[in-house]
């Protein structure tokens, strides 16, 4: 059973390592933005953040199962999407990208509590049947610590990793220290809910302890340690 990561996210490719699973990794061709607004137009009315989160996650995971089906017809496996953003207060925190944009925020959330959504899709793909899509959205809250400095956070915007993450903090890594509680699945927070993707895997036919310790071929080196990114098969 091959595994296909429709992401380039290296948070996402490395929690699939560390529960067992070396993907192949390829870059969806989704404008997300242009998708949301097409949609929000299309509908009149502002998309809500698990709607948002399942519509880019769907998305992703339909582009990259329809390319390997072109370029790797032999491909017989399962292609994983997904799409996280930060919700506090109602307002929708996605990447900051500036670091006045990351240390703002952090002002804002420390003390607090807000809700991370994240949109999973798991594609069936085989040479001998039509693609077979499930799909499911998972929700954790994170409070953070309320006695978080001022200069904490300026050290912490300054290594640059709150620059490209939903809500401007990670749990796995630096950010993980200044978070005093998780409600719900922490691989959640991290990028994909684990234990969601183990449910739609068995949706599909799958069998999840089957994808444990496994390389697919495309990757390179001889443990699979990284996967590759296949920006055009």
């Amino acid at each position: 059973m091959r595994v296909c990561l429709a992401s380039t996210s290296p948070a996402r490719l490395m929690l699939l390592q560390q529960f067992g699973i070396r993907p192949l990794t390829v870059a969806p061709a989704v404008d997300e933005e242009a998708v949301i607004a097409a949609v929000e137009e299309a509908e009149a009315r502002v998309l809500a953040p698990d709607e948002h989160v399942l519509l880019l996650a769907r998305r992703k995971a339909a582009d990259v199962a329809a390319r390997l089906a072109d370029d790797i017809p032999g491909f017989d496996g399962i292609v994983i999407g997904g799409d996280s953003m930060f919700e506090i207060d109602g307002r929708v925190l996605g990447k900051p990208y500036t670091p006045e944009n990351a240390a703002a925020r952090w002002h804002d959330m420390r003390g607090r509590t807000g809700i991370l959504h994240s949109g999973h899709a798991v594609v069936r793909v085989s040479p001998d049947a039509a693609p077979h899509e499930v799909h499911a959205v998972a929700a954790a809250a994170v409070t953070f610590a309320g006695d978080i400095t001022d200069a904490e956070i300026d050290a912490y915007v300054a290594t640059g990793e709150p620059l490209q993450v939903a809500g401007a903090f990670t749990v796995d890594s630096l950010g993980g220290a200044f978070i005093t509680h998780v409600d719900g699945d922490p691989s959640t927070v991290v990028g994909m809910s684990v234990s969601t993707l183990r449910r739609l895997v068995r949706e599909v036919g799958a069998d999840w302890t089957a994808l444990w310790n496994t390389v697919d071929p495309s990757v390179g080196g001889s443990d699979g340690a990284t996967g590759e990114n296949l920006q055009s098969l």
